[in-house]
C-alpha cells in the first residue's frame, strides 16, 4: 500500500525535477509513482514544472527520506492529509485520513505552520485556519520551537513569473494543501557548500554548483562507484560525484586547465578544500580520441560538460586543412630538417584542430559504450538551437546498446543547454569508437542535428541567413 506525499520544490531547474526523482529512487531501489488522479486537480496539473508543490506516492516513509536527502531541487516533504481548492475538502479528506495522524494524538508535542506560496497571510486568518483543524483534537503539548510533530497548511497562489496578463492585479487561490513535515531537504546546503565564488580553484568555465549537483545525481554517484570525466576543465563535476562517495578519474587535452599555475594541481586544491582530495583518483592529459584505455567495462558512469565554442572551443590532435597544405610543401622542400623539428625537439607540442560539436557528441556515446560497465550512464550537456531543436537530433547520436532515459532543457532563450542521460543497456563488451570504426546508419548521416556549427550560430545571434 503506497502513501501519498507532498513535495515542496526550489523554482529553479524545474525541466530537471522528474531526471532527478527518477534517478535517485533507481538509486536506492524504489519507484516514485505519479497519481493517477487528484480532487480538484486536472491531469496536466498533477506534475506541472511551474508549480512548486507536487504529489507523490510512496510505498514507504524512509523513501521519502531518501529523496530528501540527494534530491537538489527538493526544500522539503510531508505527509498528505489533504488537498483542495477549498478548506471543506481539505478538512473532509482530513477526516478519512484519521487512521495517520491520530498515533500522534495524545502525547506528542506539535506546532500548526500556516503559510503561502507566492502570497502572505494576515496573522488573524492564520489563526483561524489552526482553529478550523480542531476537529484533529490534538491533545499533546504545543512547542514553537522544538516539536515532534510539524503539521502544515500550504496556501497556493500563481507565481508572478507565470502569470499572464489576465492573471495581473489578481491573486487567485490555487489549491491548498494540509500534512505533517515528514523531513527538510538536506542537500540543498550542498549548493552553498560548493559555490563557485567560494571556491580556492576555479576557471571561466567552472560549471555552477547546483547544475554540478544534479548531474552527479543523474550518475547515480554513490560509494564505490567509479566515474570519469573526459573533457575535465577545472573539476566542478568531480567534486561533486566524490561528495556523494564515488570515486573519479578526469582527464583533458589541456593540461593547463586541470593543473593551473601552482606547485600543487589546482584540481586537487579545490578538491582538498572539499575534502574529497582521496576519491580523486587521477588527472591525465590526452586527447579523448587517442586516449590511452585499452580496455573497456571501466566505469559506472561518465559526465561531463563537453566544450562547445562559447568561452572555449572543443579540439582533437591533428591539423588543419591549411596547415597540413604547408607542412606538405615544408616537407617537400627539406624532408630531413622536417622531420628533424618534429621529432627531436623535447617541448614539441603536438598541434590541434577544432572538433566539431555534432561528432564530439557522436563519438562521446560510443566511446561511453565501450568505457561504462552494463546499466552504466553517460550524462552530458548538449546546447540546442530553440527554434530548430528536435527530438531525432538526440537520438540519430545514439548507437545500438545506448538508450536516453532522461533529456531535460535549462532554457536561455534563443539557445538553451540539454541535460541528456544516457544509459548502456547491453551486456555486450564493444571496442573503442577511434580502432574500431563503426558505420551509422542512413538516417544519421542524412539528418543535420540543430547543435551542428553550434558555436557560429551562438556568434550570428542564431540568424537564419
Amino acid at each position: 500500500m503506497t502513501i501519498r506525499y507532498l513535495v515542496f520544490f526550489a523554482q529553479v531547474h524545474p525541466e530537471f525535477r522528474l531526471p532527478e526523482l527518477q534517478s535517485i529512487a533507481e538509486l536506492y531501489g524504489f519507484q516514485v509513482i505519479k497519481p493517477a488522479s487528484l480532487p480538484g486537480v486536472s491531469e496536466n496539473e498533477i506534475w506541472n514544472p511551474s508549480r512548486p508543490f507536487w504529489v507523490i506516492d510512496l510505498e514507504d516513509e524512509a523513501h521519502a527520506i531518501a529523496l530528501a536527502e540527494r534530491c537538489i531541487l527538493i526544500k522539503s516533504i510531508y505527509e498528505l492529509y489533504g488537498h483542495g481548492n477549498t478548506y471543506e475538502d481539505v478538512h473532509s479528506q482530513t477526516l478519512a485520513c484519521a487512521h495517520l495522524w491520530q498515533r500522534f494524538k495524545e502525547d506528542t508535542s506539535f506546532r500548526f505552520i500556516v503559510t503561502a506560496y507566492s502570497d502572505r497571510i494576515p496573522m488573524s486568518r492564520q489563526k483561524e485556519i489552526v482553529d478550523s483543524f480542531a476537529f484533529m483534537d490534538m491533545r499533546g503539548k504545543i512547542d514553537l520551537k522544538n516539536p515532534d510533530e510539524t503539521f502544515t497548511c500550504y496556501e497556493e497562489y500563481p507565481d508572478a513569473r507565470y502569470k499572464t496578463k489576465e492573471d495581473d492585479g489578481k491573486n487567485t487561490l490555487l489549491h491548498i494543501f494540509f500534512g505533517r513535515l515528514v523531513t527538510v531537504g538536506k542537500a540543498r546546503a550542498l549548493v552553498q557548500k560548493f559555490d563557485v565564488k567560494k571556491r580556492s580553484y576555479y576557471g571561466n568555465t567552472s560549471m555552477e554548483a547546483e547544475i554540478s549537483l544534479l548531474m552527479a545525481n543523474q550518475t547515480l554517484a554513490s560509494p564505490g562507484k567509479f566515474i570519469y570525466d573526459p573533457f575535465m576543465g577545472t573539476g566542478s563535476m568531480a567534486y561533486t560525484a566524490a561528495q556523494f562517495g564515488a570515486f573519479v578519474f578526469g582527464s583533458d587535452i589541456d593540461g593547463r586547465q586541470m593543473r593551473g599555475k601552482g606547485d600543487s594541481p589546482g584540481i586537487m586544491i579545490a578538491a582538498t578544500q572539499y575534502g574529497v582530495a582521496p576519491r580523486i583518483i587521477d588527472l591525465c592529459t590526452f586527447d579523448v580520441t587517442r586516449n590511452p584505455l585499452r580496455c573497456g567495462d571501466l566505469f559506472d558512469a561518465i559526465v561531463t560538460d563537453p566544450p562547445y565554442g562559447v568561452r572555449a572551443g572543443a579540439k582533437r590532435l591533428g591539423r588543419k586543412e591549411s596547415d597540413r597544405d604547408r607542412r606538405v610543401q615544408k616537407r617537400l622542400a627539406n624532408p630531413e630538417r622536417e622531420l628533424l623539428q618534429t621529432t627531436a625537439q623535447e617541448d614539441y607540442v603536438p598541434p590541434t584542430k577544432p572538433y566539431e560539436l555534432s561528432d564530439l557528441v557522436r563519438d562521446l556515446v560510443r566511446l561511453a559504450r565501450y568505457l561504462l560497465r552494463p546499466n552504466g550512464r553517460l550524462v552530458f550537456f548538449l546546447p540546442t538551437v530553440t527554434d530548430e531543436y528536435e527530438a531525432v537530433d538526440v537520438e540519430t547520436a545514439l548507437c545500438s546498446g545506448m538508450e536516453v532515459v532522461a533529456n531535460s532543457v535549462q532554457d536561455f532563450g534563443n539557445w538553451g543547454r540539454r541535460l541528456i542521460t544516457i544509459k548502456k543497456t547491453t551486456n555486450e563488451s564493444f571496442g573503442s569508437p577511434f580502432e574500431d570504426g563503426e558505420e551509422t546508419d542512413d538516417d544519421s548521416k542524412n539528418h543535420v542535428p540543430a547543435h551542428k556549427d553550434f558555436r557560429e550560430k551562438y556568434f550570428k545571434r542564431f540568424q537564419k541567413n
